[in-house]
């Protein structure tokens, strides 16, 4: 009878994929709580001792590691001398193994962790029965990844079996599975301070840790790079979480910077919990806005710079319906990303087949500041990830400052509001003017804040800028930026202060009667 041995911290489909295998002739090899799990899912389970001769011991610390299971995972089936041995000293073969590890990465993000319950979460059986497989795998399956199960059964029920380039694909994600777990503890001890009476402080006092190593696995090449003569490839961390995770359905191989301006669209989606659409050009949004519906935020979004969008990237939070996927192939788009794409929907988009149409959960970073990397020539930088958090609550809050004679009006708040979250993801320096649903123009990129100012003027008639307000991501250095936004039209200013010449800008708004708000808060974007 083949054997599998199961032995998973995460049970995402494991009674599910459990039953697959003993109905394929299987008997089902476990321990502790996976074992536990199973029995009470009504399948025959044979405990790790019973094949070992010794219990469970230490608070579980020493289970599998026994010749009796390592024997049997590492035995190559082409060896006769390996068979031998196995036969002589009672080794049943094992031909699956399905393992993945303690959460240690969960258990450190807690804070104030105890030293002493950090360390019970660094496996030790898990990693080493991975190992073995991996490195046994022409005759040993090793699952890692839940997401792999439906894969394996349809690999087991093939025609000659498990083919030896798919076994080997399984080895490459256990090997990238364990290299990551083992830099995760590496990167996390670096950062325990035993002083601190063995409570666990991840990251020195500004939060950068002292080493960083990445354990990155390659999910595709890519179409080219920035150009067409550089070469590039797309990598995850194997969070599967955001673009780590995401689907490809349909569409023209992506390139870097199709990646680049996805995430940027993501990136501005997330701010709004309302239906939000983003059009990008170039990491620059060029339209955003929100709706009653995705489909309405998406039009609007697109209208807000018809030109602009045109071969554009679409970032939405919510799923694609029938009315979105329209409006979607109505125009030139290069790319669209969302959380869902409804089945009706996807007949409509496969219309444009060159169209890349990607799925990506991006939940997790909600809320999340996590850490961003970036390579500069000769070194690596790294910083927490910018959150606009003083926008989320409703406005007027506490957190801000109205500077002027002349407080923003109920609706202009609403506006300013909604320009901010869109503002800190604009590259700088920018100014933006919106309504209080849709953006208006975008200056983008500039050298200095008029330029700013007067490059948003230019992609609109005057009208459409009266009434509107206006963000800027830093402070005013001089009041010509205030004048140039009075001249667009605007009559509300949000932006972060603490320019020596505040005074001189803030005079500069109460003479145009303009209500200007502080944030305190920078958010330049690079």
């Amino acid at each position: 009878m083949k054997r599998a041995l199961i032995s998973v911290s995460d049970k995402t489909g494991l009674v599910e994929f459990a039953r697959s295998l003993s109905e394929r002739g299987f008997e089902l090899v476990s321990t502790g709580g996976t074992a536990k799990v199973l029995m009470q899912a009504g399948l025959s389970v044979l405990s790790v001792s019973d094949v070992t001769g010794f219990p469970e011991m230490m608070n579980g610390r020493v289970k599998t590691l026994h010749p009796m299971i390592h024997g049997g995972i590492l035995a190559r089936r082409s060896k006769p001398n390996d068979l031998t041995a196995a036969t002589e000293h009672g080794i049943h073969l094992i031909d699956l193994v399905v393992v993945n590890l303690y959460p240690f990465v969960e258990t450190a993000a807690k804070p104030d962790i105890p030293f002493d319950a950090l360390i019970e979460e660094i496996d030790i059986g898990g990693p080493s029965l991975v190992r073995a497989a991996a490195k046994n795998f022409k005759d040993v399956l090793v699952v890692v990844s839940p997401t792999d199960y439906p894969l394996v059964i349809e690999q087991l029920d093939s025609s000659g079996g498990p083919a030896t380039d798919f076994r080997f694909s399984l080895a490459q994600k256990a090997f990238a599975h364990t290299g990551a777990y083992d830099t995760a503890i590496a990167t996390t001890l670096a950062e325990v301070d035993m002083s601190s009476g063995g409570v666990v402080k991840i990251g020195n006092v500004d939060g950068a840790p002292k080493t960083l190593a990445l354990a990155l696995r390659k999910l595709r090449d890519l179409r080219y790079g920035e150009n067409p003569h550089q070469t590039a490839a797309w990598y995850t961390d194997e969070t599967e979480a955001g673009l780590g995770g995401a689907t490809v359905l349909q569409g023209k191989e992506l390139s870097y910077t199709n990646l680049l301006d996805l995430d940027a669209a993501a990136r501005i989606a997330l701010e709004f919990d309302e239906p939000t659409a983003v059009v990008i050009k170039h990491t620059n949004p060029c339209g955003v806005s929100t709706g009653s519906t995705i489909a309405s935020a998406y039009i609007n979004a697109r209208e807000a710079d018809s030109l602009s969008a045109f071969g554009g990237i679409v970032g939405l939070n919510r799923a694609v319906d029938i009315k979105t996927a329209e409006a979607l192939i109505s125009t030139f788009i290069e790319a669209v990303i969302a959380p869902v794409i409804d089945e009706d929907a996807r007949p409509i988009l496969a219309k444009k087949p060159k169209m890349r149409v990607i799925t990506a959960d991006f939940s997790a970073f909600a809320g999340d500041a996590g850490v961003e990397v970036r390579s500069i020539l000769g070194a690596t930088l790294v910083q927490a990830r910018d959150q606009v958090t003083e926008a989320l609550s409703s406005w007027p809050d506490d957190a801000l400052r109205v500077v002027t004679q002349r407080k923003p009006t109920p609706k202009e708040w609403r506006a300013l509001r909604f320009a901010w979250r869109i503002c800190a993801h604009v590259k700088s320096n920018t100014v933006i003017f919106t309504g209080i649903d849709q953006t208006l123009a975008i200056g983008a990129g500039q050298m200095s804040r008029v330029d700013a100012v007067n490059v948003a003027k230019m992609k609109v008639s005057s009208e459409v800028l009266k009434g509107s307000v206006a963000a800027s991501d830093a402070f005013f250095p001089f009041r010509d930026g205030l004048d140039a936004i009075n001249a667009a039209g605007a009559t509300a200013v949000i932006q972060p202060g603490g320019s020596v010449r505040d005074a001189e800008v803030i005079a500069a708004a109460d003479e145009h009667e303009i209500a200007m708000v502080f944030t305190a808060r920078r958010h330049f974007r690079h």
